[in-house]
């Protein structure tokens, strides 16, 4: 689950503090469309997150979210907030002009083809609801990640080796609102989440399995700590592909589309 920036497959999973002006959404297990705008709120709070461990500021309006500079790679420049958003509500302030410009469109309902993007990918917004059954128990130990040694080892699994983009720093450890977690089986480093508590839920991303690791044990590892560091809130993320599958089989459902739209330089 990488791109919630551009893993997404790197692309879709990392395409994402509390979000500023932000309230949470009172959300129910059965209530779709809330959940899914709770969702896209949740995943912007976080790349704003990840984004202010960088020094790039970002804008919260009512309808999207938007960075006027160019955000860390993989992850988008901007994010609609409400299914009724529309270009006009975020696209002005965006650099268009430099490589990498990207939109995130929460509810595949924008097209953006006349203002030059071309659509990079399509994903699900997944949910897995408090109520359900613990996942089976997991032989993975769970370690937070507290220091920026052990962050630069987790970035370097997460990217499958050396050499991979400066995405994730050590700012982003002080963020009272995310929880990055290592998953270790004896002293080896096995997988990793990223988990954010916003717009009352959680959300979970950047999920990799080390080559060789059980990858629906890091699901399972990533649900429990999910429900020990936030209890009683359900779970969101988006995913596509075998990583939908992998959600799917550990109890989430999909919420609806989502679709990101890469500017063409």
């Amino acid at each position: 689950m990488r791109i919630q920036g551009i893993r997404c497959t790197r692309l879709a999973h990392s395409f994402g503090r509390g979000m500023s002006g932000c309230q949470s959404v009172p959300v129910t297990s059965t209530d779709t469309d809330a959940l899914r705008t709770a969702a896209a709120r949740n995943n912007a709070g976080w790349c704003a997150a990840l984004c202010r461990s960088h020094g790039v500021p970002g804008t919260f309006g009512p309808m999207a979210w938007w960075s006027a500079r160019r955000t860390p790679p993989y992850y988008p420049d901007a994010i609609t907030l409400h299914q009724d958003a529309v270009p006009a509500d975020f696209l002005t302030p965006l650099d268009t002009a430099a490589p990498g410009c990207s939109v995130k469109d929460s509810f595949a309902t924008l097209d953006l083809r006349s203002s030059g993007f071309v659509e990079l990918f399509d994903a699900q917004w997944i949910h897995r609801a408090p109520e359900l059954p613990a996942p089976q128990t997991s032989a993975l130990r769970t370690a937070r990640v507290s220091t920026a040694a052990r962050l630069l080892d987790w970035q370097v699994a997460w990217h499958g080796g050396d050499g991979g983009p400066d995405v994730f720093r050590p700012p982003l450890l002080d963020e009272p609102s995310v929880r990055v977690l290592a998953f270790h089986e004896g002293d080896e480093l096995s997988g990793g989440v990223v988990l954010n508590h916003d717009a009352g839920l959680v959300g979970l991303s950047n999920l990799f399995a080390v080559n060789g690791t059980d990858v629906a044990a890091v699901w399972s590892s990533a649900i429990s700590a999910a429900a020990r560091h936030f209890p009683g809130l359900p779970l969101v993320g988006y995913e596509h592909g075998n990583d939908l599958a992998h959600a799917r089989a550990s109890g989430f459902s999909a919420l609806g589309p989502l679709r990101v739209w890469l500017h063409e330089a």
